[in-house]
């Protein structure tokens, strides 16, 4: 079953972070990915741009909106998401509770409804 490990953590720009810690937050996570590739449970992973440059969509009145930055105005956000494929949510939350970003943040565990392989829609059970 496939789970997104939806990554949380302090709004910080590289420089309030400093380079140390960047450095060392990078080279945690690339190992983190590498224990979940060697595992074989990895489907993908991303690291998000800062929360500024989102743009969120809405329908107001059957009219779009399109505003810049994020939706909410919160001290978080989200930055990062890891999609594993596991037997299990017990499973999933071993997974979510080696991710580095869980010491200085929250890590939502969240089973995906469908997944496409190769164009094909299929229920996630």
């Amino acid at each position: 079953m496939r789970y997104t490990l939806l990554l949380h953590y302090p709004e910080m720009t590289d420089e309030q972070l400093g380079p140390e810690a960047l450095a060392e937050g990078q080279q945690a996570f690339t190992s983190y990915a590498a224990t979940l590739q060697s595992a074989g449970v990895l489907v993908g992973a991303e690291v998000l741009q800062q929360s500024p440059s989102t743009t969120t969509l809405r329908l107001v009145d059957g009219s779009l909106r399109v505003q810049d930055g994020p939706f909410a105005d919160t001290k978080e956000q989200l930055g990062g998401t890891v999609v594993i494929d596991v037997p299990d949510l017990d499973t999933a939350i071993e997974w979510a509770r080696q991710a580095p970003s869980l010491e200085y943040g929250v890590v939502e565990v969240r089973p995906g409804a469908v997944h496409t392989v190769d164009g094909v829609w299929t229920p996630n059970r």
